[in-house]
């Protein structure tokens, strides 16, 4: 089901001109909202293998629920997804965080800064195609404004050496994908993919933000 992440991943190691850059910290959102009470929130991204994502965004403080998926995609299982040629979904996480304890537009600065890189088109390191694209999925207009208005700030700001090429589209849907493929960075932590592609994402993302990193990460549950 992953094995071409295997093979690609041998290349990614043996070559560090196929590395990319190392993550680093980025701006703030100018444009957020402030935290509230109230009741969960719910952001869904897109940035290559869920795998990574979820990983990542499990170990952030404030974040309640991270369940990896397809955004958009029907209800119809992950090997006809994957394979599929034309309208492809995206591999997605979607994030239920509470927003008493963090906001939409950091949740967007992890995203940007240590989860992806968003300057890559249908890709992410080792990982070719539409599925791995980067995309936003808004579930309202607050999202769809705090996200555009954020990629025009670090374009402007030149935050990075390429243009971004992140989508910034409405949610239509997010299917999560089978038990096996949720948590696998946790119960597959010495893969080679996992070492050399997810393990230094998560190590930045403790390095660049200390102060909601969790040592005990979350874990999937049906």
């Amino acid at each position: 089901m992953r094995i071409s992440r295997l093979f690609c991943c041998a290349f990614l190691l043996a070559s560090p001109a196929a590395a990319e850059q190392a993550p680093k910290p980025i701006p703030m959102p100018s444009s957020d909202e402030a935290r509230h009470a109230g009741d969960s929130e719910i952001a869904v991204l897109a940035g290559g293998c869920y795998w990574g994502m979820q990983a990542i965004f499990e170990r952030v403080h404030g974040v309640k629920a991270v369940t990896a998926g397809f955004s958009g995609a029907p209800a119809s299982g992950e090997d006809q997804l994957i394979h599929s040629s034309s309208g492809t979904p995206a591999e997605a996480v979607r994030i239920e965080f509470d927003p008493a304890q963090l906001t939409y537009g950091q949740i967007l600065q992890i995203y940007f800064s240590v989860a992806h890189d968003p300057t890559q088109v249908d890709r992410q390191g080792p990982d070719v195609g539409p599925q791995y694209r980067s995309a936003i999925y808004f579930d309202n207009n607050d999202q769809k404004r705090i996200a555009e208005n954020y990629i025009a700030q670090l374009q402007s700001a030149g935050v990075f050496p390429a243009p971004i090429a992140t989508q910034v589209v409405p949610l239509t849907g997010f299917h999560r994908v089978m038990s096996s493929q949720q948590d696998y960075v946790r119960k597959n932590p010495t893969l080679p993919y996992v070492l050399g592609v997810d393990m230094p994402r998560i190590a930045a993302l403790k390095r660049i933000y200390p102060g909601i990193y969790l040592d005990q990460p979350l874990t999937y549950s049906d």
